[in-house]
């Protein structure tokens, strides 16, 4: 076995201690030479690692499950999103990867989440691959910056090259993602996509804090100010956390998952994992100037004979992605730790043109957008879709949540009202139509107005009501013009607006029918108006 502090880790818990050679705790530099080794992917120009994730460039819902067992049963909201695995098959398949593994070289890490050192669980990742295992690295928090337990809490098991047989296995196809609660372990197979390490910590995360610890997980960015104000930001892929919360003039603490304990809110993670479309040293800085030596960038291509990554050649996939850690990033907090926050972004990429840019939302509303977690995704992005299309998942990741989505929601409308936050709903989308109509509004805009937010500016101004969303628009705001502020101004015609307001509320009504038995009435009248004559 080869390792770097001389410790061999003991893999008899999971019938890895026959693998044939364990590199543990490599270094990015070891890593990256493993990966070259392996043909695993190539160098940039700028000393990142280039790779190719395979037949899988983004994660697999649908092939994500959950063990029934005795902690899960009762427990999971079981549906579309938690779909349930026999537990016994689970262990037949473990056993299975962990024999395919046993005969290969692996990579071992041993890391952990959670920055707050009162809700550390400590992690081991035990990948087929050098580049699962770097992403391993950059992704969670390395032992170095906070105090481990020798035993892991957690272990996630990636092996790639190992294909289920569905009629055998019980998998849906031939890669998956299953969590077991009980054993506390996540194996993954068939995939080479990193994103499903990450967000099977997260999902595992999203069921251990709120029912063991009292505390809120969040799929949100967050960063704090010179006067420790901090800022959550909340979104769907491609909606801007990353960007917005990349602020020269703010600390960031993370861009991606964090939790809120009864007075702090913390980084569940020691990196990022940026999407990277159009990616230009002129419009993210901080994001571009992450990417040197040991990062790690996924399903791009290169300029012609160059080794100079194209950003804006989206051929492989849309989900180009880079990872990097944390200190990378110049203004990064370390620890990744802030206090209560004092404003809340919901941040949605209204691709209908039909959002204000910026509105300020009630604690009932706050309840109802967060559990409603709006965006859309754009005509060309997936198979079958030919215009805008209104997506919503709860919270803002549905997809990693094991318990109801209410659970969450409520949580947070508690911590809202006992810290008096600001919550606003900010369209990083469409303004002037839809998409392929309208225009795309000015990033240096959602800046200004968050800006504006986060100073005091913005709660010191007029508001007026939208008729349909009954959502309140400020009138006006430093550096953005004011006809911007009320989306129905910058459409040619106002009764086309009208018409398309009303089919989009509409749409928000019918998603959230599914939680009208969970909430009180204040939250379900917070929403739009469907019938309103406009």
């Amino acid at each position: 076995m080869r390792n770097r502090s001389n410790q061999v880790p003991d893999l008899s818990y999971i019938s890895l201690d026959r693998a044939v050679h364990v590199l543990y705790q490599l270094s990015p530099a070891e890593l990256i030479e493993e990966a070259l080794k392996r043909n695993e992917g190539v160098l940039t120009d700028n000393g990142a690692l280039a790779v190719d994730t395979g037949e899988f460039t983004g994660r697999a819902p649908k092939d994500r499950f959950i063990v029934d067992d005795e902690i899960a049963h009762d427990t999971v909201h079981w549906g579309n999103v938690n779909l349930k695995f026999d537990s016994a098959a689970f262990d037949r398949l473990l056993q299975k990867v962990t024999g395919y593994l046993s005969g290969r070289d692996i990579f071992v890490r041993d890391a952990c989440a959670c920055a707050n050192e009162k809700y550390h669980v400590d992690i081991r990742v035990v990948t087929e691959t050098a580049y699962q295992n770097l992403f391993a690295y950059h992704l969670f928090i390395r032992p170095e910056l906070v105090k481990t337990n020798p035993e892991p809490e957690w272990t996630v098991i990636a092996a790639p090259g190992f294909k289920a047989d569905p009629a055998v296995d019980g998998t849906r196809q031939h890669n998956f993602s299953i969590i077991n609660f009980s054993r506390r372990i996540i194996l993954i197979g068939g995939t080479g996509y990193t994103g499903e390490i990450k967000k099977g910590i997260f999902s595992a995360l999203n069921f251990i804090l709120p029912t063991e610890k009292n505390v809120l997980p969040m799929h949100c960015a967050a960063n704090t100010g010179a006067k420790g104000d901090t800022a959550l930001f909340f979104g769907l892929s491609g909606t801007g956390k990353t960007t917005l919360s990349a602020d020269p003039e703010r600390g960031l603490i993370g861009d991606d998952e964090h939790g809120w304990s009864d007075y702090t809110i913390f980084n569940f993670e020691g990196g990022c994992y940026a999407k990277c479309v159009d990616l230009t040293p002129e419009k993210e800085p901080q994001i571009y100037n992450a990417i040197r030596f040991g990062a790690l960038v996924e399903n791009t291509n290169f300029f012609t004979g160059t080794r100079s990554v194209n950003f804006s050649d989206i051929a492989k996939t849309e989900n180009t992605r880079i990872a990097y850690p944390l200190f990378n990033i110049a203004n990064a907090v370390s620890p990744s730790i802030g206090a209560s926050p004092k404003n809340i972004f919901f941040l949605t990429a209204d691709a209908f043109g039909i959002l204000p840019p910026i509105s300020k939302l009630t604690p009932e509303q706050a309840i109802y957008y967060f559990i409603s977690g709006y965006t859309a995704k754009l005509a060309g992005t997936e198979d079958g879709i030919t215009a805008p299309k209104a997506t919503f998942s709860a919270c803002f990741g549905e997809a990693f949540l094991p318990l109801n989505p209410v659970t969450y929601a409520k949580m947070l409308g508690k911590k809202i009202k006992d810290h008096e936050v600001n919550v606003w709903l900010v369209n990083t989308g469409w303004s002037g139509g839809a998409f392929g109509k309208g225009k795309r509004i000015r990033l240096k805009y959602t800046r200004a107005m968050i800006t504006a937010a986060l100073t005091g500016e913005l709660c010191n101004v007029s508001f007026t009501e939208h008729v349909v969303f009954n959502l309140q628009m400020p009138v006006t705001c430093p550096n953005v013009p004011d006809q911007l502020l009320d989306p129905k101004n910058t459409w040619a015609n106002g009764a086309v607006y009208d018409e398309k307001a009303n089919q989009l509320a509409l749409a928000f009504v019918k998603n959230f029918e599914r939680y009208t038995d969970f909430v009180t009435a204040d939250i379900v009248n917070a929403g739009p108006n469907v019938s309103v004559t406009v």
